[in-house]
């Protein structure tokens, strides 16, 4: 069930960032998080959650002998898209409730 739920996930969220990438370009994505103070803290709660996401990839990987570097580069230049390939490429994805 968590496996479907990442793929669904990646699906839904591939297809929202295609648009915005055909609508607004690659670098316009970033370009709308510096319009007002709102966009930025928005902007600023996306890092966070993404640099929090890779620490937590970076322990797992070491605990589990996996290469990491992958994954945080897909995460500089794609977001989301990182953490979300490294939980679908996990061995046993667990969820805790």
């Amino acid at each position: 069930m968590q496996r479907s739920l990442i793929i669904v996930t990646l699906l839904l969220f591939g297809a929202l960032s295609a648009i915005a990438v055909w609508q607004h370009g690659y670098l316009g994505i970033f370009a709308s998080g510096f319009t007002n103070t709102a966009s930025m803290q928005v902007f600023a709660d996306l890092v966070i959650a993404l640099g929090l996401a890779t620490i937590w990839m970076w322990r797992d990987a070491r605990a589990n002998g996996r290469a990491i570097w992958p994954w945080m580069a897909l995460t500089l230049v794609a977001g989301s898209f990182g953490p979300l390939g490294y939980l679908l490429t996990k061995r046993s994805v667990t969820l805790k409730k």
